[in-house]
C-alpha cells in the first residue's frame, strides 16, 4: 500500500533525555513525518516549553501539544503563550486542551467539581482570545472581564484547538467548540467510529489519535515491543477505548485473572495486540493505519516504544 489517507505523526517520549530532544525533532522532520506531538504529563516536562524548542529547531513539521489540562493555567495567560508560538511559527501549531488525568490533577490540587463545564468554558474563551476578540465571560470557572490580546500579539494563523477527551459528554463538547479531537491510545477503528458518532461535528473537524506502535521485519518482535505499553488498557480510565471491541468481555476477564499489569500484558493474545496497537512489519503497520484512516482519523500519531527512541523512530518511518 503506497496511498496515504491521512497525516502520520510521532510522539516525542515524555522521558526522552533532554540532550536528545532536538535530535529527535530534527530526525522526525528529516524522515518525513507530518506531525510531532509533545505531551505534558505530571512530573515530566511542560508541553509549551517542549513545543517552543522543537519548533525552533525544525522548519516544516507541524507540532502539537497534547494535552494541556484546562485547570492548570489561567486562560488569558495560556492564550498569550499559545499566540506567541503561533506567531513565531505560523501554520505549524496545534494545541489540545483536556481534563488531565484525574489522579494527577487531584495530586496537584487542581481537579474541578465539573471538569466538563470547565473544558467548555475554557475552549470557548481561548478560541475568542486567539482570534483577537475582547472577551467578557463570567462563567462557573472561567472569568475574564474585557481581556484581549494586543493587536501585535494576535497570530495571523490561529492554531487549531483540540479537545483531548474520552467520555461521551466530553466528546460532544469537543464537537461543539473545538477544531478537532485528540484521542489517546489505544485508538482502534471501533473506538474511533464510536467517538466520531458522539463528537457529531457540524463543521470541519480534525480527529487525531495516539497509537502505540512498533515496526520490525520480524512481526513477533514488533508485537513483543508494544506489549508493556498496553498494560493500562483494562484500567477504568481506559474503559471507553475498549468498550466497542468484540473481545472486551474476554479482555476484562483476562485482566481479572492477572492483577499484575505486566503479567496481563504478557498474556494478551497476539490478535488483540494487533488490534490495540500499530505493530508488525511495515506492510502490516500500513494496513493497520489504513483501517484507522478509513474509520475517520485525519492524523495518526505513533507512540514509539523501547529504550532507544531514535532507533524506534527510524523503524516507524518505514511506514511512510
Amino acid at each position: 500500500m503506497t496511498r496515504r489517507d491521512g497525516a502520520i505523526g510521532v510522539i516525542m517520549p515524555r522521558d526522552l533525555p533532554a540532550k536528545d530532544i532536538t535530535a529527535f525533532a530534527r530526525r522526525a522532520e528529516h524522515l518525513g513525518f507530518d506531525e510531532l506531538w509533545v505531551v505534558e504529563d505530571l512530573g515530566y516536562r511542560g508541553g509549551l516549553a517542549q513545543a517552543a524548542t522543537v519548533l525552533a529547531v525544525t522548519d516544516r513539521i507541524r507540532v502539537g501539544v497534547g494535552l494541556l489540562p484546562a485547570a492548570a493555567r489561567n486562560v488569558a495567560f495560556a492564550a498569550m503563550e499559545i499566540a506567541g508560538l503561533a506567531q513565531l511559527h505560523p501554520g505549524r501549531v496545534d494545541i489540545a486542551i483536556g481534563h488531565g488525568m484525574p489522579s494527577w490533577m487531584r495530586d496537584a490540587g487542581a481537579w474541578p467539581r465539573s471538569p466538563l463545564t470547565l473544558l467548555g468554558e475554557y475552549l470557548t474563551v481561548l478560541k475568542a482570545l486567539l482570534a483577537g476578540d475582547e472577551v467578557h465571560h463570567d462563567g462557573r470557572y472561567v472569568r475574564v472581564d474585557g481581556v484581549r490580546l494586543h493587536e501585535s500579539a494576535v497570530p495571523d494563523i490561529a492554531p487549531d484547538l483540540f479537545a483531548g477527551v474520552r467520555g461521551p459528554k466530553s466528546l460532544a463538547v469537543s464537537g461543539t467548540v473545538a477544531d478537532g479531537t485528540l484521542l489517546a491510545e489505544p485508538a482502534t477503528p471501533e473506538y474511533v467510529r464510536q467517538a466520531l458518532a458522539r463528537i457529531a461535528p457540524t463543521r470541519p473537524h480534525r480527529l487525531t489519535t495516539y497509537n502505540v506502535a512498533a515496526v520490525d521485519s520480524d512481526p513477533a518482535a514488533a508485537l513483543a515491543a508494544v506489549r508493556s505499553a498496553l498494560a493500562m488498557v483494562a484500567d477504568p480510565d481506559w474503559r471507553p477505548h475498549i468498550a466497542p471491541l468484540p473481545f472486551v468481555d474476554d479482555l476484562l476477564a483476562l485482566r481479572a485473572r492477572h492483577t499484575d499489569p505486566a503479567e496481563f500484558a504478557r498474556a494478551l493474545p497476539d490478535a488483540w495486540v494487533r488490534r490495540l496497537a500499530i505493530a508488525g512489519t511495515p506492510e502490516q503497520a500500513r494496513s493497520a493505519l489504513a483501517d484507522v484512516f478509513a474509520a475517520g482519523v485525519t492524523s495518526a500519531v505513533l507512540t514509539p516504544v523501547g529504550p532507544d527512541a531514535l532507533t524506534a523512530l527510524d523503524a516507524l518511518a518505514s511506514v511512510l
